[in-house]
């Protein structure tokens, strides 16, 4: 864990692993930032207001560049986020996406993995942005965001898992199991 001595981290957050806070940030209550076997890095001035998790792992490092803010419950998971960009309340963020500086993905919003937002871009209160350039669609478009999202295949991207496996969700969970049994050893 590295620190910067300006920063501020409340007592009730919760950081695991090689986390690295830049000048200036504050991490509020009730925040985890856990990053596995992985690494996170925080630039300067940057907020992660309570009850947000923010995760890594080893293939999937998380890095937020300097004056972002990331909001209450929100989840962001090995991603690439630029500088000054904002990350409201509830919203997520899946592995391999990247967001581009000047970024919003405002309440509820979701930036699916492997995807990519444009500078300056902002997903909309509840909207999805998926695919590389990202496609910005409402939550209703189930049929057209699942066209675009299934050849990004999370199950093989995030786990080596091929989805038509008749033993998919067996292998996921056994694979998600061991993995953070390794970088979350018990504390007896």
């Amino acid at each position: 864990m590295n620190i910067h001595s300006s920063s501020t981290v409340a007592v009730s957050a919760v950081l695991v692993g090689d986390v690295r806070i830049g000048q200036n940030s504050r991490i509020l209550h009730g925040a985890i930032l856990d990053a596995g076997d992985g690494t996170i890095t925080i630039g300067d001035y940057v907020t992660v207001m309570e009850l947000a998790v923010l995760r890594a792992t080893r293939r999937f490092p998380l890095t937020i560049g300097g004056h972002c803010i990331i909001g209450p419950h929100a989840s962001i998971t090995g991603a690439t986020i630029d500088d000054e960009v904002f990350v409201a309340t509830n919203a997520s963020v899946f592995p391999g996406a990247k967001l581009g500086r000047g970024s919003e993905v405002r309440i509820n919003g979701v930036v699916q993995l492997r995807s990519v937002l444009a500078p300056g871009d902002t997903v909309p209160i509840g909207w999805v942005a998926v695919g590389d350039p990202a496609s910005i669609l409402p939550p209703g478009s189930h049929d057209e965001i699942d066209a675009i999202q299934r050849p990004l295949d999370f199950p093989g991207f995030v786990f080596g898992v091929d989805r038509s496996a008749p033993d998919a969700m067996i292998q996921l969970t056994e694979r998600y199991s061991r993995s953070l049994a390794s970088s979350n050893p018990r504390e007896d």
